[in-house]
């Protein structure tokens, strides 16, 4: 078997385009706004586009961020969490 057999298929772990617009333009603009702070070691352009890199990304701004960063991390961890739970209820 193949190191490509044992990821995950695309249709399992949602995108985060498929978040609602709200959600997914939170979790842009707060990348933005803690890029420099908190993901310096992500390329300059880096957005998440999978679940996990989103939670990765949320776990480093609430690690490294301040109040404001972690109470909106937060907000957005939540918003993520409801769209994972909807995608796995339905397997």
């Amino acid at each position: 078997m193949s190191a490509s057999d044992h990821r995950q298929s695309p249709t399992i772990e949602w995108a985060v385009d498929s978040l609602n617009p709200e959600a997914a333009a939170a979790l842009r603009t707060l990348v933005d706004e803690y890029r420099t702070r908190c993901l310096w070691f992500l390329e300059p352009d880096y957005y998440p586009a999978s679940a996990s890199e989103a939670m990765r990304v949320l776990g480093a701004i609430e690690r490294h961020g301040d109040r404001s960063a972690f109470q909106r991390a937060s907000e957005i961890r939540k918003w993520l969490s409801r769209n994972s739970s909807a995608a796995s209820a339905g397997s």
